[in-house]
């Protein structure tokens, strides 16, 4: 199969700069609080400052777009061959390829937290053309991301819940690079009308089904993280009838026949290539260092302690109070902790004072830290040291999956069983009252229009944001 050589972006707009400190995240969070006119315009310019990056780089495309069935299968082939060989590999004794403990891959669900809260938003501009059968596969994607408004389906409600579990709700500053996906499927997803074909491009690359995708939901599983987010995406986006089987036949429905066929498919390709942009799984999952982060994270609660601690314990001739005072002592300090015995690493975490000072009955530090920021702890403690004796394989992925999914079933109150035909009665949540009331007195055109916009990508996983979706899906039924 020939692949589609790219020629060079035509310079359709001057680039606006994004490069200040905190511009992406700035941009992202403009867009995902529900953007003013100037705000959708800049991001439009971001658009145009990030295709003209990807213009000429290689792209894997077939050249024929009759043959983008053939290439999706062609690439669900070779992943499923590639897991196969990644499983054999485990089965064989092999380690784990992605996380080397469980702060790890707590590590990675927060640097991917930003694009995960955004998800699907690149299709948000697809509802506004719900009656052209042409944009069903679109449509229908978007809905699906957000779960048919079913709180238990709609993947931004289920990774902050899986977030929540974890106790990594914010755990961690993230740099603009790990915004900069989420700021460009939001920046799509308010651009439709303008970027149509890079859209849909975008879309084509992202349904694929990636083998990381395949590696991190075993992983996980193995670690005792509820893996529900990354099966249901392998399910949702397979080759066959899935996601990614829609993304290909979307290109074939939407491009025009009489108006530059080939230009409209040379922007698709562009499209497709922003999936690039950014950090990828792999630079996001190589970043972590765990003594760095365990370094970084008591150099951000030094300042809350530097003055809690007694003088009672001096170690190597300086008090607790006197180790926080100053900043860049964090490494100096654990080393003292190490020296004194009251760190021993590569050993149970139980056998350390200090880890009994954090966790147990009587802790005398009982909530200073985290979830999270124990789970660094206790791995950077731990080392090399296993337990012996802990629970199969099996019996750890049955019973945390048997408890995450009774947590994702829906309540009474947002059950779409409670919703059609007429809308909820009055509730303790203020936006759903409004809706319910302005919708009303709305046409009914009107009342689609407003139903769009609660499902837009910062609003569709609130009470009133699944509710409209659930009537807007309702309306066009699907």
């Amino acid at each position: 199969m020939n692949t589609l050589r790219m020629p060079a972006l035509d310079p359709i707009a001057s680039a606006c700069s994004v490069q200040a400190p905190g511009a992406i995240k700035h941009l992202y969070d403009d867009l995902m609080r529900g953007p003013d006119a100037d705000c959708v315009s800049d991001a439009r310019e971001f658009l145009h400052q990030q295709l003209a990056m990807v213009g000429e780089a290689p792209c894997d495309l077939p050249e024929n777009p009759a043959d983008l069935e053939a290439w999706v299968q062609a690439n669900s082939t070779a992943v499923g061959q590639q897991y196969a060989d990644y499983l054999k590999q485990r089965k064989n004794g092999g380690a784990r390829r992605f996380f080397t403990n469980k702060a790890h891959a707590l590590y990675f669900l927060q640097c991917v937290a930003p694009s995960k809260a955004v998800d699907g938003a690149w299709l948000y501009g697809t509802l506004r053309h719900w009656d052209d059968y042409r944009f069903d596969g679109l449509v229908r994607t978007y809905l699906e991301e957000l779960g048919d408004g079913d709180p238990a389906q709609n993947h931004v409600v289920i990774y902050r819940k899986l977030l929540a579990e974890q106790g990594c709700e914010s755990a961690i500053d993230l740099h603009d690079e790990h915004y900069l996906q989420g700021a460009l499927q939001l920046a799509l997803g308010y651009n439709a009308r303008h970027f149509l074909p890079e859209v849909i491009g975008f879309n084509l690359g992202y349904e694929q089904l990636p083998l990381h995708l395949l590696i991190t939901a075993y992983e996980l599983s193995e670690l005792g993280i509820d893996p529900y987010y990354f099966t249901l995406h392998v399910t949702i986006d397979n080759a066959s009838s899935g996601h990614a089987c829609r993304a290909a036949q979307s290109v074939l429905q939407l491009m025009p026949v009489d108006s530059n066929p080939r230009d409209f498919y040379r922007r698709v390709a562009l499209g497709y290539r922003l999936n690039d942009l950014g950090l990828n799984t792999t630079a996001v999952i190589q970043s972590f260092d765990l003594q760095q982060e365990v370094v970084q994270m008591l150099e951000r609660k030094r300042s809350f302690g530097q003055h809690m601690h007694s003088d009672y314990c001096k170690f190597e001739g300086r008090t607790v109070n006197e180790w926080l005072h100053e900043p860049g002592k964090i490494p100096g300090f654990l080393s003292a902790l190490e020296n004194k015995g009251w760190i021993k690493r590569h050993q149970d975490p139980q056998l350390s004072r200090f880890w009994q000072l954090i966790e147990g009955a009587g802790a005398s530090m009982f909530g200073v830290f985290s979830p999270y920021e124990k789970q660094l702890l206790r791995d950077w403690i731990s080392g090399d040291w296993q337990p012996q004796g802990s629970q199969s394989l099996a019996r750890t992925r049955s019973a945390f999956t048997a408890n995450a999914r009774s947590r994702f079933m829906p309540s009474e109150a947002t059950s779409h069983r409670d919703i059609p035909p007429g809308l909820p009665a009055k509730s303790v949540d203020m936006d759903l009252d409004r809706l319910r009331t302005e919708l009303q007195i709305m046409s009914q055109h009107n009342q689609l229009l407003y139903l769009i916009d609660r499902m837009s990508p910062g609003r569709h996983s609130t009470p009133a944001g699944l509710l409209a979706t659930r009537m807007f899906a309702e309306f066009i039924g699907q």
